[in-house]
């Protein structure tokens, strides 16, 4: 089993993280979070790693914070325009508290299920439903579980091919536990990098339970960033969930 802290992704991750995990959808993620935060909305992101959404969102005039488990993410995020203007606190985003009460807080790009165990996941509704005010909201990004590629709860694939590189990715599928354990292989003329990552998924309708045990309120739920319906062939959802009045 990997041994993964609220830090290790980023010890992993941070030196190559831009060049190696853009999602292609940043755009059309910050325009929807300002739509929805509203003007002059006070924001918080969890995981907010390197800035890929809160510097945009800085950059339309948003107050932003941000909660980061790996102070070598928020180093890259210190060395880009405007990074250092962004509060951030490191520690764990299931308990960490940061001064104030946000409009709108969000979590993209699957990061809710770096979280390893499911009391680590409600504990973190939990702790961003302290952080709301009255009438605040929580949006969640992650995929919908798939395992049409398993077999033998294993999978392997090709992800990037050059002329002097190779990146692909194993991985193992606990169903009992809901995790998938990941290894990302890099291989180049310089030798081979293993990146290794930890996931326990959960389904939509199990993350709805955890907002509601917050005391969230399940909003709107959508199968991309431009809206689109969320149906039984969604490969991901995006969810909006609201603190009470």
């Amino acid at each position: 089993m990997l041994d993964f802290r609220p830090d290790t992704f980023g010890t992993l991750n941070a030196d190559d993280y831009d060049a190696l995990h853009d999602p292609g959808t940043t755009e059309e993620s910050v325009a929807l979070i300002a739509e929805l935060a509203g003007p002059d909305a006070g924001l918080l992101e969890l995981a907010i790693g390197t800035g890929r959404i809160a510097l945009p969102l800085k950059q339309r005039g948003f107050d932003i914070s941000g909660i980061e488990g790996s102070p070598d993410m928020v180093d890259v995020l210190r060395g880009k325009p405007c990074g250092a203007d962004i509060p951030v606190v490191i520690g764990d985003m299931a308990d960490c508290r940061i001064a104030g009460e946000y409009d709108f807080a969000f979590l993209v790009f699957n990061t809710l299920f770096n979280l390893t165990s499911q009391d680590a996941q409600l504990r973190c509704f939990a702790n961003v439903a302290r952080h709301l005010a009255p009438g605040g909201g929580f949006l969640v990004e992650t995929f919908v579980p798939d395992f049409s590629a398993f077999q033998d709860h294993q999978s392997l694939r090709t992800m990037r091919i050059g002329m002097g590189s190779l990146l692909f990715e194993a991985k193992l599928h606990d169903p009992v536990h809901q995790r998938i354990d990941y290894q990302r292989v890099r291989m180049t003329g310089n030798g081979t990098k293993l990146t290794p990552l930890q996931m326990r998924y959960a389904w939509p309708q199990e993350i709805d339970l955890m907002a509601k045990l917050a005391g969230l309120e399940l909003e709107n739920r959508w199968g991309g960033w431009t809206k689109e319906p969320f149906t039984r062939d969604s490969r991901m959802h995006v969810s909006l969930y609201r603190k009470p009045a």
